[in-house]
């Protein structure tokens, strides 16, 4: 049953503007009248006085009440309730020695209160916020989504969206300062392939027919260069219809930028010169640049990862050849199949009990899908190798031989996985990561020496077993080397695309690439990716008739512009730096969205809805809706 209203204290706000904000006031102001204007955060009695801390999203003032001031304003600040919203009128003096708090912005002063205005009341909320306290962050998140007008009070997430805000002004005053143009690209536009699925928009208009939301302005942005723009940006909504975690949402935010003449040298350039003023602007320090590069394949056979994390230094070594002959049936199968050892050295972890390696051991073969887990440990103490196959499996001096090839020794661990590449690879690097959360070697959010490092030198494509064909690593328009052009044909995988990301501690912040530029070029590459000339003519003839007419060489990059805001917040997730989020089932609680249509506008879309039979529909959706058998 909801509560009754406390209608009876809602008073005219007789007071005017504010003065100040809740974190305004300093000692400095002592013996000011001002008027203040807020959310009570607290309310505590104390024996003829009431103090509140009011809160705005600037801080929070403590507000003291007493019957000497004000008997009529005591009185209605004692029946005060969390989240009432409230006018303040009284003058500034400094807290007892006693009373100052050093935690607080604040903190030296309070408001002697004289007037009080309640402007509206609050019935309790469904889960507390306030600025002293975060347990309101143990509460189901699909409640805090469905109530984030409530969510929103709480500093943390107010401190996350403001980090937002100047991340949006630095980027604008850098890019303008070089030289280039924000220009919008249309939200409905022609479905093109880009790695996920699209969320469609069916036309009135065009019966049949459907716009698609865009997974990046990609096509849009290089018409922008060969209509001779020049430099373009843009701070742009993309929409991908995929499944979500902690760092994905369906619809995303991005830094777009393309430059026509452009050389990887000078995307790399322009894109640490931002990144350089962000960390300047937004977190006080100074970035070292240029940032470290590495090869997709060195990254990929080093770390496990087209991303690494390179705040700890953890690396994966093949030990393949080191072990070749050793007797074990296992290993020799793999290795003469073209597989491969892999081997960390985990330092100081050699005492490691059984208990935990067994564990660890579950890790690999439950959570990973790694067939097993060989280990060697070497005590601190000195006593000798230990692992875990009987030496008639294998004898102990290969162990050993393995260990010496890394600079393993006393007190550390070795860990051995085998297996076919890729997998193995990505296996031991999944490994990596979480012995990296294990052991804390791995920095939480927001802490420790922030880490860059672009990955160079991708392939062009990779093939698809389930579809039968191969795929674009990054899309259909990325340009491959010139040197390799011949071999698009003979030997795809071969081929070496002009593409890059910008990787910060282990997360994909950016990716780009130069383009294609050359009407023979893309169809050659579309007919790699099983595109023929007639559905190429159909989808892109747009793009492959304005490449007739002079299109200059073009390249740029696309950053992720809610992850940065995540990494430089130190959140855990981007429903914490979005003020309006879809939850993991990417949905919106609080307005429940998706949500069902009324049948006169599906008619109106010359549309009928063709349900499984597990999708239950409301009554008047029912009667329009034709289900599956």
């Amino acid at each position: 049953m909801a509560e009754q209203p406390r209608a009876d204290l809602i008073t005219p706000d007789t007071h005017g503007p504010r003065t100040h904000t809740c974190g305004d006031l300093r000692a400095e102001h002592e013996g000011e009248e001002v008027i203040l204007k807020g959310w009570v955060d607290t309310r505590r009695d104390h024996g003829g006085l009431v103090f509140v801390d009011l809160r705005d999203r600037y801080g929070l003032t403590q507000v003291v009440f007493s019957p000497q001031d004000n008997e009529a304003a005591y009185e209605a600040a004692g029946r005060l309730r969390r989240e009432d919203v409230i006018s303040v009128r009284g003058v500034v003096r400094p807290r007892g020695e006693e009373m100052i708090n050093p935690d607080l912005a604040t903190g030296q002063i309070e408001v002697k209160a004289q007037e009080l205005n309640v402007l509206n009341t609050a019935e309790t909320p469904p889960f507390l916020v306030s600025a002293h306290e975060e347990r309101q962050m143990d509460t189901n998140e699909d409640l805090r989504l469905k109530h984030r007008y409530l969510d929103l009070r709480r500093p943390a997430l107010q401190d996350n969206l403001e980090l937002r805000h100047r991340l949006y002004r630095t980027t604008r005053r850098y890019f303008d300062d070089n030289d280039f143009v924000e220009v919008e690209t249309p939200v409905l536009m022609k479905s093109t392939p880009e790695g996920a699925r699209d969320f469609l928009v069916p036309s009135r208009l065009q019966p049949g027919r459907f716009y698609a939301l865009p997974q990046s302005p990609q096509t849009y942005k290089q018409l922008l260069m060969v209509g001779g723009m020049d430099r373009y940006v843009q701070i742009v909504k993309c929409f991908r219809d995929e499944d979500l975690r902690a760092d994905r949402q369906p619809e995303f935010t991005q830094i777009d930028v393309e430059m026509t003449f452009a050389t990887e040298e000078q995307v790399y350039d322009l894109t640490e010169g931002l990144m350089a003023d962000l960390w300047a602007d937004l977190e006080d320090t100074a970035l070292e640049t240029p940032f470290p590069r590495m090869t997709y394949e060195e990254a990929l056979h080093t770390y496990g990862t087209d991303k690494p994390d390179l705040r700890f230094d953890l690396k994966l070594h093949d030990v393949s050849d080191t072990f070749d002959g050793s007797g074990f049936r296992v290993f020799q199968s793999i290795i003469d199949d073209g597989g491969h050892i892999l081997a960390l050295r985990v330092p100081d972890a050699g005492d490691t009990g059984r208990a935990a390696m067994d564990r660890l051991e579950e890790y690999v073969t439950g959570e990973i899908g790694a067939a097993g887990l060989i280990y060697f440990q070497f005590p601190s103490d000195g006593s000798g190798m230990t692992q875990n196959l009987s030496t008639d499996a294998m004898p102990k001096e290969y162990g050993r031989a393995a260990a010496e090839e890394i600079g393993a020794g006393t007190g550390d661990l070795m860990l051995v996985l085998a297996g076919q590449a890729p997998t193995v690879h990505e296996q031991a690097g999944q490994l990596r990561l979480h012995l990296g959360e294990e052991l804390g070697l791995r920095p939480d959010p927001g802490t420790g020496p922030d880490q860059f490092v672009w990955i160079t030198d991708f392939p062009l494509v990779e093939y698809d077993e389930e579809a039968g064909r191969y795929v674009s690593m990054h899309h259909p328009f990325t340009a491959p080397r010139p040197e390799d052009l011949d071999a698009l044909d003979e030997n795809p995988e071969a081929v070496t695309a002009r593409a890059y990301d910008l990787v910060l501690n282990g997360n994909e912040i950016g990716g780009g690439s130069i383009r294609i530029h050359n009407r023979s070029t893309q169809e050659r590459v579309f007919d790699l990716l099983g595109i023929g000339p007639e559905e190429a003519q159909e989808r892109f003839g747009f793009l492959l008739d304005a490449f007739r007419y002079g299109a200059p060489p073009h390249g740029g990059i696309a950053l992720g512009l809610d992850r940065l805001v995540m990494l430089l917040a130190g959140a855990d997730s981007l429903r914490d730096v979005i003020a309006f989020p879809k939850n993991q089932s990417g949905q919106e609680p609080m307005v429940k969205s998706p949500d069902w249509v009324d049948p006169e506008q599906l008619e109106e879309l010359h549309l009928r809805l063709d349900l499984p039979p597990d999708v239950e529909p409301p009554a008047h959706v029912a009667r329009h809706t034709r289900l599956a058998s």
